[in-house]
Parts: structure tokens; sequence; C-alpha cells
């Protein structure tokens, strides 16, 4: 009889071969091979009751935005499937630094250099280096992180003089635009800076990204489907009706 894990699993597998064969497609179109590319699978917000229908399709890399959220669900997680690696692509706060070192393999969102100086302390501390990309404000958005364009490489200075490795630089477009001439900003900016891997492209434009150079995507709702808007707090006299905000 069929279970409801085994339906789960069955559906993960389904959404998973879709995006792996959309990344050989685009990746052949650049001459790579579909192992060029590294599917992050973005787990924000999921529970390991979503996770791990895509743990058994066999997706091995996930991507968390927050450090408390991945301390809550990820080490029993990763005690069950020793190989996954974490990737932290949400933004961090420098007293999190410790904290993001001690339970990610990768850190996306290096953007400022009091993040770096926290970083290198804590890589100190614990004895281990953990690789990292630069985040950078391609958009040049003042309500997103990263880092301004102009400063960012005084940052990857800071950071191999800090002997942190830096893997390569990361960036989100500006929403409904295309992101096209963003993506092809920020690989000239990788090439000038000798950094060989880059971070881009999401549920809505990673075949974009991957054209265009794209050694890590990072896709959430294309894999798990969509996540629901988060709810608005109750008035505090009561009255009135708990609404979804929009959707992001």
């Amino acid at each position: 009889m069929t279970t409801d894990s085994s339906i789960a699993t069955q559906d993960a597998a389904s959404r998973l071969a879709t995006i792996q064969d959309d990344i050989a497609r685009a990746a052949r179109l650049t001459g790579r091979t579909a192992d060029a590319v590294t599917l992050i699978a973005i787990s924000k917000t999921k529970d390991a009751a979503a996770i791990c229908p895509l743990i058994a399709a066999g997706q091995r890399v996930f991507g968390e935005n927050r450090v408390q959220e991945a301390q809550e669900k990820w080490p029993a997680l990763r005690q069950a499937h020793p190989d996954i690696s974490l990737h932290l692509v949400g933004q961090l706060q420098s007293n999190k630094a410790a904290d993001a070192v001690a339970l990610f393999d990768v850190i996306h969102s290096l953007d400022r250099p009091s993040l770096l100086t926290a970083l290198a302390k804590a890589m100190d501390a614990a004895g281990k280096r953990i690789p990292c990309y630069v985040q950078v404000n391609i958009g040049a958005e003042p309500q997103k992180g990263g880092c301004a364009i102009a400063d960012t490489p005084a940052l990857i200075a800071a950071a191999r003089a800090a002997d942190i490795p830096l893997l390569g630089l990361m960036a989100v477009p500006p929403a409904d635009v295309e992101p096209a001439p963003y993506f092809a900003l920020l690989a000239k900016m990788a090439r000038e800076e000798g950094l060989p891997r880059l971070s881009m492209g999401m549920s809505s434009d990673y075949e974009t990204a991957i054209m265009l150079g794209a050694t890590d995507i990072r896709v959430g709702t294309a894999l798990f489907g969509d996540r629901p808007p988060p709810a608005r707090p109750v008035p505090r006299s009561g009255l009135g009706m708990l609404r979804n905000s929009p959707g992001a």
C-alpha cells in the first residue's frame, strides 16, 4: 500500500528531477556539465517532515536563512544524514558568527568588515576555516544586505588577509526586473577578483543564472512549493481579524 511518506518522496523526486533536467540543459548551453552546478535546496520555514522527502529523493545540499531556525532542526537531520552539506544563505549578524561557524559548512553572506572580523575570530576559536562567499548588493538596494559594488574589492582583500577562504561572489538581483545584466555584472566582478564560483539564481531565474556562469543556485519554491505568507500579529485589543501579509 502506498503511504503518505512514499507519496511525498515521489513528489519530491519528481520536482528534483525536473530541476536537474533544467540544470543539465542550461549547463550544456555554456559548454559545462550538470555536475558543475550545485543545487542548494532552500529549506527556510520548512520543518523536518517537509525536508525528509527531499533527502530521501537524493538531495544533499541545503540552505537556510536564519541561524536560530537551522539550530532547531538540522542537528538531528545531520546526525541521521551525515553526508548533508548545510549552507547559510541569509543575512548573518556578527553576534551569531560563532554559531554559524559551528553549524554551517558554507556561508554565502559575508558583506561587511565587522562580520569579517567576527567570522575570523570565530573560526580561530573553533580551529577551522569555513568557506565563504562575499555577498554583493548588486542592485544598490538600500533595503537589502550585501557589500556595495565599489567596496567589494576591499572586502575581498581583507578576507584574504584574515585567512578566510573565499569561494566566490553571491548576489540577489532586484525583483521584477530582468536579472541577466546583474548576473553578468557579478560574473565580471568575480573574474576580475580571481574568484571561481558564483552563487546566483533562484526558483524563477536559475536557468538564466546558469547560462551566465552560476556555479551554485539557490532553489526553494520550485522544490518545496509556495511558502505561506507570514501572519500579521493579532491586535492588542483582540479585535479584528488575523490577516496574512502579501507573499514575498
